[in-house]
């Protein structure tokens, strides 16, 4: 087994001690420590919160987590030797923040209502991107221009003519035929539509026939090509966009995306208590009470892993939910009559962010073992001697196989589907089921196959989680070694 590359020998730890209990009880001891040399206060507060848990009020639990979530972020870093890519990660989270305020405070409250469309069509949005680009010296991009603008608004008096410039130019690409095309792919200029729960998905209407027929639009059509993949997903800034528009309504007690949206007065966790939508729907928000809001705005200041170890406290399996998976926190998100926060997106952009990370796949399954976050179960328990099967090894099977064996249980997993062996120096598991040494895996595309040339593993359920060619099945695979991997399973 490779324990030369991490953790970092300064630790004093192996590679396999991140993946047994005395070694993640000493990975946590290590935490501790350095918690305490930095910040004694925060280091009392989470050790009192761990001691009696259940004595924190949900507030006051949330700010704990997001106080504790850059000290993960700098302690991973450190563990694995890469504080340099961290940095710069978190950098890139930073870099894109003026775009998120120029969004709301400039395009959205003053540009779109002083602008309307049809004075936006008659702007010439080409000359005014010309005299822009001019202005500030160099090609005008969504970052570019919220950079300028906010420089320009600390001193309006100055640059009133330059931000008359700007809002003209916002106003006609967020409201113009011309200009939503041109920015398209972008965020700026774009605000959430109204809903109509009646016609939820546009449609285009044709009688060419002499009947209305419906069909897509053509920007919304995505060819399927075989088996390939047809959404690769958001990229950092679309993850941002969404966790900025979230109003982190853990603050006022009202993050209903995680504890569902509740009728008037209402108490308890029956249906009861919960709004229906206009189809009946209870609307009770993420099954698994993930602290959706915490991590949204943890991500917002720029800790990618602390993000993502807040939404492992709740949701260790992330890698089989989020985008195309599940959507039952944006049904029941505060926004109920325009678009909601597209929550998995931003929960599976975060899951990426940290795999894409030197050492990413580790960093995470580290996640799953020990969580300075969780203050119930920072760490795997040690061993109790019991044994479970279970049988089916889809989305209940694999994650009851997780928390077993973080209660210190051996289990054993069987499916009807046969599932194909992996790579033993990767999957830790030789011919015949033996136990063999495994290597860190510093590059996750080590672990990708395309999905039109995959030979179907067998392991996920449902034919591996349905056959959609929307949702990419690399994260089965990923699943799967989270707990195959674990010397109890």
């Amino acid at each position: 087994m490779n324990t030369a590359t991490i953790p970092v020998p300064a630790s004093g730890l192996s590679f396999t001690d991140l993946y047994e209990h005395d070694g993640l009880r000493r990975v946590d001891a290590l935490f501790l420590q350095r918690l305490l040399e930095c910040d004694a206060a925060l280091h009392a507060a989470l050790i009192e919160a761990r001691t009696q848990p259940d004595a924190l009020a949900p507030k006051q639990e949330s700010e704990l987590l997001i106080a504790l979530a850059p000290h993960v972020d700098d302690y991973v870093a450190w563990l694995f030797g890469i504080e340099r890519e961290v940095a710069a990660l978190s950098a890139r989270h930073l870099e894109l923040a003026p775009i998120f305020g120029v969004k709301r405070n400039f395009v959205q409250r003053k540009a779109m209502h002083k602008i309307k469309a049809d004075e936006a069509e008659r702007l010439d949005g080409d000359s005014l991107a010309r005299t822009l680009e001019a202005l500030i010296g160099e090609p005008l991009t969504e970052l570019s221009f919220s950079r300028h603008v906010v420089a320009w608004q600390q001193d309006e008096n100055a640059n009133a003519e330059a931000l008359a410039l700007a809002l003209q130019y916002a106003g006609w690409a967020a409201q113009s035929a011309a200009g939503k095309q041109k920015h398209r792919a972008g965020v700026l200029f774009k605000a959430p539509h109204k809903l109509d729960p009646l016609h939820l998905v546009p449609a285009v209407v044709e009688e060419a026939h002499g009947f209305p027929s419906y069909r897509a639009a053509d920007d919304k059509l995505r060819l399927r090509q075989g088996f390939k993949l047809t959404d690769p997903g958001t990229d950092l800034t679309g993850a941002l966009d969404q966790a900025n528009y979230c109003i982190w309504c853990h603050e006022q007690g009202k993050d209903s995306c995680s504890k569902g949206l509740r009728e008037k007065g209402a108490t308890g966790r029956g249906e009861a208590s919960f709004k229906k939508s206009v189809f009946g729907v209870t609307l009770a928000g993420c099954p698994l009470d993930e602290k959706i809001s915490e991590f949204h705005k943890t991500k917002t200041q720029g800790h990618a892993i602390g993000a993502l170890a807040i939404i492992t406290i709740d949701n260790p399996m992330c890698a089989a939910t989020g985008h195309r998976i599940c959507n039952d926190c944006m049904k029941a998100c505060i926004y109920q009559k325009q678009e909601p926060v597209d929550i998995p997106q931003a929960e599976t952009r975060t899951l990426k962010d940290v795999l894409e990370l030197p050492w990413g796949f580790e960093i995470y399954g580290l996640l799953t073992r020990w969580n300075a976050l969780n203050l119930r179960t920072p760490y795997a328990k040690a061993p109790t001697g019991k044994r479970v099967l279970i049988a089916g090894m889809g989305p209940a099977g694999f994650s009851l196989a997780h928390y077993l064996m973080n209660d210190g249980h051996t289990v054993v997993g069987v499916d009807g589907l046969k599932i194909e062996p992996l790579a033993p120096e990767v999957s830790g598991v030789g011919p015949g089921g033996v136990r063999v040494p495994f290597r860190p895996i510093r590059d996750i595309a080590e672990l990708h196959e395309p999905l039109d040339s995959r030979v179907m593993a067998g392991f996920g359920g449902v034919a591996e989680y349905g056959i959609t060619v929307r949702w990419d099945k690399n994260f089965l695979k990923i699943v799967r070694l989270l707990i195959e991997r674990r010397s109890r399973f």
